[in-house]
């Protein structure tokens, strides 16, 4: 649905970037766009930004509100309120 919405909408995807983007300075690579880095970030912004999921009524407002809640539920907040195993090594892990 994305996809043909910026087909519909004439939205231009960006220049192809041919550079090795680990190896940019920081101020080079805060201007290449990038995908939500987390789960919980990517459920905000399909909050905010959803108007597209509803043409054609593929998907109704009650249902992508149902699954951003059942998302957060479910998977964002029971990650976040355990360590990770990185944060168990660094503090637990004797």
């Amino acid at each position: 649905m994305a996809g043909i919405d910026g087909i519909q909408n004439r939205i231009h995807p960006g220049d192809p970037l041919d550079k090795d983007i680990y190896g940019l300075p920081p101020q080079e690579a805060a201007k290449v766009p990038s995908v939500p880095p987390t789960l919980d970030q990517a459920l905000q912004n399909l909050t905010q930004k959803h108007d597209f999921l509803l043409k054609g009524e593929v998907f109704s407002k009650d249902f992508i509100e149902n699954w951003i809640s059942y998302k957060t539920e479910k998977e964002v907040i029971p990650m976040q309120m355990r360590p990770t195993p990185y944060e168990f090594h660094m503090y637990y892990d004797l």
